[in-house]
């Protein structure tokens, strides 16, 4: 259990420092870790309205990271980014969520060039 909760608190790490690298201007962080929820997300960032449940682990168990991020979100959109060992960053948005995420992603970005 040691070993996958240190996995998940770098992956958090890495994912925050994506956000930061991939779409410039957004400032993001680890969270400070309680029981969950929308106090206590898995990273802090400066978008409004996600919520970023992150996961880095070989077998994603989808159906229970979108019921975690869904539980946890409030009332923000419920993203999961997940990474397999040495592959790539992925999210995954409820698609009739997409436009309102791309939007507030472009408007962050263009409010921080």
């Amino acid at each position: 259990m040691v070993n996958s909760r240190a996995k998940g608190a770098a992956g958090e790490r890495e994912f925050a420092h994506e956000l930061e690298r991939v779409l410039p201007g957004v400032e993001a962080r680890r969270g400070v870790q309680h029981a969950g929820g929308p106090e206590s997300p898995d990273v802090v960032h400066s978008l409004t309205g996600i919520h970023f449940e992150v996961k880095r682990t070989e077998r994603l168990q989808l159906r229970k990271a979108i019921a975690q991020a869904e539980e946890d979100c409030g009332n923000r959109v419920p993203v999961v980014a997940h990474r397999w060992n040495n592959g790539r960053w992925y999210v995954i948005v409820p698609f009739e969520d997409l436009p309102a995420v791309a939007t507030n992603v472009y408007l962050t970005m263009a409010e921080n060039a």
